[in-house]
């Protein structure tokens, strides 16, 4: 046997490289982030404010609840929040979208009973029922919000 020494590998610049392309890659990354973020290009979508927005008003919801008897009634009085006051004064200046959506509430609402509507779960889940049931009404506009202002339950 030889007492010579094994031949090592030799390393080369490689790895190096590598390493120092993906510190590049990093720090411009992080500069680019930081300039969009400055800039105003990477902002997330600001939120419109409640003022901005449009309401429907309705007159006052009064219905039978599917409770078996008859006797049990609800009575609510309710707004939609749409996108603008353009789309809310389209929507309560068009008898014909307007009484559309007053109709279809005024179906869910029958469809409902008074075990379920007196949790907060019952009255957020009819709210994003009521939400949803509107939206399809309104010819492609988005609800934003249902807000009740009077809320009875009569049992």
């Amino acid at each position: 046997m030889s007492d010579a020494p094994a031949p090592t590998a030799r390393k080369g610049p490689g790895k190096m490289l590598i390493l120092v392309a993906l510190l590049m890659l990093g720090a411009g990354a992080g500069g680019a982030y930081v300039w969009m973020a400055r800039s105003g290009v990477a902002a997330a979508p600001r939120e419109i404010p409640l003022s901005a927005r449009g309401m429907v008003v309705f007159d006052p919801f009064m219905v039978n609840l599917a409770d078996g008897g008859g006797n049990r009634f609800l009575k609510v009085s309710l707004q939609l929040v749409v996108a603008d006051p353009a789309a809310a004064a389209h929507v309560a200046e068009t008898p014909v979208v307007l009484s559309r959506v007053r109709s279809d509430v005024l179906e869910l609402l029958t469809e409902q009973t008074g075990a379920s509507l007196v949790t907060p779960e019952g009255k957020a889940a009819l709210k994003e029922a009521i939400r949803a049931r509107a939206a399809a009404s309104l010819e492609g506009r988005e609800v934003i919000d249902v807000l009740f202002s009077e809320f009875v339950v009569q049992f």
